[in-house]
C-alpha cells in the first residue's frame, strides 16, 4: 500500500434530507448522470482504498439498492437511529473489525462536487505532515449553516469545530467551514470516538469533537484548504441541487472546450460525466447528451437534440434528434426531427431525414429514409432509398416480425411492408403498395387496388356545396355527367 492510500473511506450517507422535500433519498437525487452519492463514491475510488463502506439509514433500501450497481464493491452498513456523524463513523469503523491501521477518510455522500484530486491533496498533506487528523476546509462567501474552524491564534492549528448552532456570535463571524472531509489515523480516531460525547444541541454524537479530543491529548490537528469552495458544497434543497448541477455542467463543458471540441453556447447545453468527445466535434445550443454518448471527431449535433447512450462517428450530422442507444456511422446525418429509438444503426453516408422514426434498425451505407417514415425490426442494405410516408409494419399484436429490404432498391411513397417479408437487391415496388409477400431480386411489386372514377357523384351527392360549385365551373356544364 502507498503512503497516500487510505485504508479505508467512509462516505456518510444515512441522513434523510428532509428539505428536499421528496421520497427520494437525498443521496439518490442526480446530477449530470451521477447520483449526488454516486459523485462521491467516483471521487473516493480514485484514491484507490483498501475498504470503502457507505453508512446507510434512511431510505436504506432504495440506498443499498442503487450502490450495488453503482459501485459493487463497496461494503454498507445500516444506522438505524441518526445520532450523529461520530455515531456514524464509528459502526463503519465496527464493520470493519474495528480500530483501522492507516489512514482513514471521512466523506460526506451529498457532496457531488468534490474531486479526487481534492481528496489526493488531503491524504497527502496528512501523511506528510505527520497528522492525526487533517480536516479538508474551505472559505466561502457566506459561512451560514456550517461548522466553523477555530484555529490557535499563535500557531494557526486547528484546535476545533464548532457547529453554527452551538457557535458564539465571534465564532459564527468565522468565514473557514468545515467540509466534513477528514482524514484520521484510524486507530487514533477508534479511541476518540469512544470519548465523544452527546451534550450538544443536538444530543448527538459530532464527529468535529474527535479534533479537539486529540487536539487536548497533544497529537497533530491539521488542515487542507480546497482551491474551490464549491467542492465542499453539500446539498440540502433543490436550489442547491440545481446550483450544483450548473457548476459540474460548467466543469464538464470547459474540460471539453480545452480538449478541442466547440461548445457553441454553453449556457444551453448539458452533458453528463460519462460523455465522451473527440477533437473538432460542435455541439450547437438547445442540446442535452446523456449516458455513454460519444461524439466522434467532427461530428456535429444540435442545435435542438438530445442523446442518451448514442454514438456518433466521425463527420456525421444530427439535427433536432431525440435519439437513445443508436449508432449513427461516419458522415450520416440524422434530422431535422428525427427520432432514433434502442438499437438503430446508421451505415457510412447514410441518412435518416424529417419526421422519421426508426427502432432496432439497421440501415446501410449510402440508404436513405428522407422523410415521414417508421422503419422498426428492419435490415436495409446499402444505397437503397425508401419512399416517403413508408411504414415498417413489426407488430402483429403479441410479437415483432422483422423486414429486410435489400441494396440498391427503390421503394415508393406510402409503402406498408407488413413483417415479416423480404424485398430482394434492386427491387421496386410501387407507390400506395401494400407489401405482404417476398419481392424477388430486381422485380417491381405492385400490390395496390384498381383506381375507380365514379363522375359526377359531387354534383348528385354533394349539391349546391363548394366543391360542386368549383366542379360545374371547371367542367363547364350546366350539371354532372350520369
Amino acid at each position: 500500500m502507498s503512503a497516500n492510500r487510505p485504508a479505508a473511506v467512509v462516505v456518510l450517507a444515512a441522513g434523510e434530507g428532509t428539505r428536499m422535500k421528496s421520497s427520494v433519498p437525498k443521496v439518490l437525487h442526480e446530477i449530470c448522470g451521477r447520483s449526488l452519492v454516486g459523485h462521491v463514491l467516483a471521487a473516493a475510488r480514485e484514491l484507490d482504498p483498501e475498504h470503502l463502506v457507505v453508512v446507510v439509514g434512511h431510505g436504506r433500501d432504495k440506498v443499498t439498492a442503487h450502490l450495488a450497481e453503482a459501485d459493487p464493491r463497496a461494503r454498507t452498513v445500516v444506522q438505524a437511529e441518526q445520532n450523529g456523524t461520530g455515531h456514524a463513523v464509528r459502526i463503519a469503523l465496527e464493520e470493519l473489525g474495528g480500530a483501522v491501521e492507516g489512514t482513514v477518510v471521512v466523506v460526506c455522500g451529498d457532496t457531488p462536487l468534490l474531486t479526487g484530486e481534492t481528496l489526493r491533496t488531503l491524504t497527502a498533506t496528512h501523511t506528510g505532515d505527520g497528522n492525526a487528523v487533517t480536516v479538508l476546509t474551505a472559505e466561502v462567501p457566506d459561512a451560514t449553516g456550517y461548522g466553523r474552524i477555530v484555529r490557535d491564534g499563535a500557531t494557526g492549528a486547528v484546535t476545533a469545530i464548532v457547529e453554527h448552532k452551538d457557535a458564539t456570535e465571534e465564532q459564527r463571524a468565522v468565514r473557514e467551514i468545515n467540509s466534513g472531509v477528514f482524514a484520521f489515523d484510524g486507530q487514533l480516531l477508534a479511541d476518540a470516538l469512544k470519548k465523544v460525547r452527546t451534550d450538544n444541541s443536538q444530543g448527538e454524537e459530532y464527529l468535529t469533537d474527535v479534533l479537539g479530543i486529540l487536539g487536548g491529548a497533544g497529537y497533530r490537528v491539521g488542515a487542507s484548504a480546497a482551491g474551490d469552495h464549491h467542492e465542499i458544497a453539500g446539498i440540502n434543497n433543490r436550489v442547491q441541487l440545481a446550483e450544483a448541477r450548473r457548476i459540474l455542467n460548467d466543469r464538464l463543458l470547459t474540460r471539453a472546450m480545452l480538449d478541442g471540441v466547440t461548445i457553441v453556447d454553453p449556457a444551453t447545453t448539458f452533458v453528463d460525466v460519462t460523455v465522451t468527445f473527440e477533437q473538432d466535434a460542435v455541439v450547437h445550443p438547445g442540446t442535452q447528451l446523456h449516458g455513454t454518448t460519444h461524439l466522434g471527431e467532427g461530428a456535429e449535433v444540435g442545435p435542438n437534440s438530445r442523446l442518451r447512450n448514442t454514438r456518433v462517428d466521425a463527420g456525421a450530422r444530427v439535427d433536432n434528434t431525440v435519439a437513445d442507444g443508436a449508432h449513427v456511422g461516419p458522415q450520416a446525418t440524422v434530422g431535422p426531427y428525427a427520432y432514433l429509438r434502442p438499437g438503430t444503426r446508421l451505415g457510412l453516408k447514410a441518412k435518416v431525414g424529417t419526421y422519421v422514426e426508426t427502432k432496432n434498425a439497421s440501415i446501410g451505407e449510402g440508404t436513405k429514409v428522407p422523410h415521414l417514415s417508421y422503419v422498426g425490426d428492419a435490415t436495409i442494405g446499402e444505397y437503397t432509398n425508401i419512399g416517403a410516408a413508408s411504414v415498417f409494419v413489426n407488430y402483429d399484436g403479441e410479437n415483432k416480425h422483422h423486414t429486410t429490404v435489400g441494396s440498391h432498391c427503390k421503394t415508393g411513397s406510402d409503402n406498408m411492408f407488413v413483417a415479416p417479408v423480404t424485398v430482394g437487391d434492386g427491387a421496386y415496388t410501387a407507390a400506395g403498395s401494400v407489401i405482404t409477400k417476398d419481392v424477388p431480386p430486381g422485380s417491381l411489386a405492385v400490390a395496390r387496388g384498381q383506381q375507380r372514377n365514379i363522375e359526377g357523384w359531387v354534383a348528385r351527392k354533394r349539391p349546391g356545396s363548394a366543391s360542386a360549385k368549383a366542379a360545374e365551373g371547371a367542367s363547364g356544364q350546366g350539371g354532372g355527367t350520369a
